[in-house]
């Protein structure tokens, strides 16, 4: 058994990849586009959007798609367990462009280097360096 992450999007789940992609989290491994290769379309809108993705990094793996029904996401984050301090803050910068920052970065009262944001197509991300 493994547990895997899957975020919905709208139609903006192409920009989200490309902007983890840049923060150096990884890549698209894997993807399939709404009436693309004849993959189904309920809806002309959707045509040519994520039907689903798998985004695979070093030490990461997790899954996306554009959904015209999509929820915003809440009540689920991604917690990121870094190497060390530089990095850790590296990461916390890019994936914080444009994003809010619910937790700033710093020593927290259980002794990690720690902080939490979320970006800005509403994902939420907790990293964590107990160096």
């Amino acid at each position: 058994m493994q547990l895997s992450n899957y975020l919905f999007f709208t139609t903006d789940c192409d920009q989200a990849l490309a902007f983890y992609a840049q923060c150096g989290l990884g890549h698209v491994v894997e993807i399939l586009r709404y009436g693309v290769d004849g993959m189904p379309v309920r809806n002309e809108a959707m045509r040519g959007k994520v039907m689903h993705a798998k985004f695979q990094g070093p030490a990461l793996h997790f899954y996306a798609s554009d959904n015209d029904d999509a929820e915003p996401m809440r009540g689920s984050a991604h917690l990121l367990a870094m190497d060390d301090r530089d990095s850790t803050r590296e990461l916390f910068h890019a994936l914080s462009a444009g994003g809010t920052i619910t937790t700033p970065l710093g020593i927290q009262p259980w002794g990690d280097y720690y902080g939490k944001l979320t970006d800005r197509f509403g994902v939420q991300w907790m990293l964590n360096c107990a160096e």
